[in-house]
């Protein structure tokens, strides 16, 4: 990690990304017929920026929690994180199963949807988790957003949480993980670090709780980052969300082996 929530400093991909565009104008300053090795060298940069901002749980744009970090004392734990609400069908029944095991996990909301939903908002952080910011509207053209774009979306779901929750989220996550590199700077100035996952379900597409179960547990180890949706869930043959399913075996699978669900938050320094 290039950051631990301080001030931004561009990470080595951005570092040299910057010396080519440099030594690429000085070259067609020098050259100009070389001009077509000069803009070769431009569009493969730009496709390793491009490239390590579709894979979400790159560290090459930046700092990216994709493991809680080890900590002196830390309780060995799993973070559940939960993504896309909250949703007035899903999510209170999702929070009476975490209540069953009393187990706490990080709520990725939708800025829109506190708003929306403010009185379930309160709900989740009065039963001891937290919500963090999963931007205003997961637009799905996020990671093509400029600097001003990423700037407004991560801020105003900043400001929407902490007017509902009276809390300010600590962690962004970007709609499918997918970024470019203007948020960096964006959540430095914001002071949010930047959480991934280690595992995802993929539990808005796959209805089979089986397998997204299996994806999730095989293997399940201290310290990993897990995703679930409690918003845009994909629904099984009976009709139900996929994380209603996965979660009580998945919570189970946890204490069989000792280990907590925790929030991102308990491995902050």
């Amino acid at each position: 990690m290039n950051r631990e929530n301080g001030p931004w400093r561009p990470s080595p991909l951005l570092v040299a990304s910057a010396a080519v565009h440099l030594g690429a104008a000085a070259a067609l300053i020098a050259r100009p017929r070389a001009w077509p090795w000069t803009l070769g060298a431009l569009l493969a940069n730009h496709v390793v920026l491009a490239a390590a901002g579709l894979w979400p749980r790159s560290q090459l744009l930046g700092a990216n929690w994709t493991r809680l970090p080890e900590r002196a004392g830390l309780i060995p734990g799993v973070a559940i994180t939960i993504d896309d609400g909250p949703d007035p069908d899903v999510t209170p029944r999702v929070l009476e199963l975490l209540e069953n095991y009393q187990a706490r996990a990080s709520f990725f909301c939708i800025g829109e949807r506190v708003l929306r939903y403010p009185d379930l908002a309160q709900e989740i952080v009065r039963r001891g988790h937290v919500i963090e910011n999963h931007s205003q509207r997961h637009r799905h053209n996020f990671s093509l957003l400029g600097p001003g774009g990423m700037n407004s979306e991560v801020s105003r779901a900043q400001e929407s949480i902490y007017r509902v929750t009276g809390s300010s989220p600590q962690f962004f996550r970007a709609p499918a993980g997918l970024r470019n590199p203007f948020l960096d700077p964006v959540l430095a100035r914001l002071k949010l670090r930047l959480a991934s996952w280690t595992r995802r379900g993929f539990d808005t597409v796959n209805a089979d709780a089986e397998a997204v179960f299996r994806r999730l547990a095989n293997p399940l180890q201290a310290g990993d980052i897990l995703l679930l949706h409690d918003g845009h869930a994909a629904r099984t043959r009976r009709g139900q969300a996929v994380i209603l399913d996965v979660l009580p075996r998945l919570l189970d699978a946890l204490r069989s082996r000792g280990l907590k669900s925790v929030t991102l938050r308990s491995a902050l320094p």
